[in-house]
């Protein structure tokens, strides 16, 4: 199981994540996107779901229309990790692609 994330790691997942937000008792991190077509939110869940596989890490996440909530935690470590910072990262480089942001 991999050790939680310190303080200071959890703020910067946090502070690089534009539009992401941490729980309230700081074991996620979350976010809610909006795309401009159902297709076009499939299509971002697609590609994250292909990642998340490669990186056996999976985010609890819910579609409807064009509008995607994401969730991040390691339910095993009670928290967040290396792991959600990995497909953080996967995530910010999906929604840069499609203009959402930058990486």
């Amino acid at each position: 199981m991999p050790d939680t994330l310190d303080p200071s790691d959890v703020e910067q997942l946090v502070r690089s994540r534009p539009g992401w937000s941490l729980s309230d008792d700081g074991r996620s991190v979350s976010a809610e996107l909006t795309f401009s077509s159902f297709a076009d939110a499939w299509g971002f869940m697609s590609e994250i779901a292909i990642e998340a596989d490669k990186l056996d890490h999976h985010p609890e996440w819910s579609n409807v229309y064009n509008r995607v909530a994401i969730t991040l935690t390691t339910h095993d470590a009670s928290g967040l990790t290396v792991r959600d910072v990995a497909l953080a990262k996967r995530i910010a480089s999906a929604l840069a692609r499609r203009g959402y942001g930058e990486e």
